[in-house]
């Protein structure tokens, strides 16, 4: 008889992680590994991922380390034949790349926020609409598309609007995909609160802003990359094979933006 925890394997199965040389995508590639995964690992340095690549193999599990330039939409829809080549199947894919750096308003420029939702949502689906023939071709059903996305595509705060609108389209985005893709694959997204990645390498040396951030969020601290890794597990495993079309909330409780930017009020 198998057990709850069962449902958290992986064995067999195959994932790619996007911007895995670090934070986020470097736990949910381990993650994915520790649970049984074969993972294909891509960002742009290439010695990051390779020590990520050291503990997916020290997990028991085949890595596969592709350098590249994700902004570049080719290279990355090229990553799931790769892994399918590479590794046999393709079961998993988390589309974990993106970011964009907050702005104010009048220097939120056309191009810039055309630049936010092609680093964010169109690298997800280019990557997305290349995977699903190959999982399609996996027999037990268990395939899943995890988008990380961020607190921010449901929230306000000033200086987040070219962030926050392209984050709340790639949350939109994984409610539309589950649908076109159900029942076969699923597709959910995790919005991330304040985690401590190299985004916020800026703020672990300034007390005062770390005491913002872990003040104003209820559970009082800055969240880990593992508590990430663990929603997309459960997302991406039989545990979570009744959950599509979801955005998983995992923000330590926050409403709103824990940082204040201190962008001025408008002036004449």
């Amino acid at each position: 008889m198998s057990g709850i925890l069962d449902r958290f394997s992986l064995d067999g199965q195959v994932a790619v992680v996007t911007g895995a040389g670090r934070g986020i995508g470097a736990a949910c590639a381990v993650a994915f590994a520790e649970a049984g995964a074969d993972v294909l690992i891509s960002s742009r340095t290439e010695s990051q991922l390779e020590q990520v690549a050291e503990r997916i193999r020290a997990a028991g599990r085949r890595a596969v380390v592709v350098p590249a330039n994700l902004d570049d939409l080719d290279a990355v829809a090229g990553l799931a034949q790769t892994a399918y080549d590479e590794l046999g199947r393709l079961d998993t894919v988390v589309n974990n790349v993106g970011g964009t750096i907050p702005n104010a308003f009048l220097d939120t420029s056309t191009d810039y926020l055309a630049e936010a939702f092609h680093f964010n949502v169109m690298t997800a689906h280019a990557l997305s609409v290349a995977a699903v023939p190959l999982m399609l071709r996996s027999p037990d059903g268990q395939q899943s598309i995890v988008n990380i996305g961020s607190m921010m595509g449901r929230a306000s705060g000033r200086g987040y609007l070219a962030y926050g609108t392209a984050k709340a389209a790639l949350a939109h985005w994984a409610r539309l995909a589950a649908r076109d893709l159900a029942p076969r694959i699923r597709v959910n997204a995790i919005a991330v609160g304040s985690v401590m990645t190299s985004a916020l390498e800026f703020v672990a040396g300034v007390p005062e802003m770390m005491e913002q951030l872990e003040t104003k969020t209820p559970l009082g601290r800055v969240g880990e990359a593992e508590d990430i890794a663990a929603a997309a597990l459960y997302l991406s495993s039989r545990a979570g094979q009744y959950v599509t079309g979801k955005v998983i909330e995992v923000d330590g409780g926050i409403q709103e933006p824990n940082l204040d930017l201190n962008l001025p009020d408008l002036t004449p």
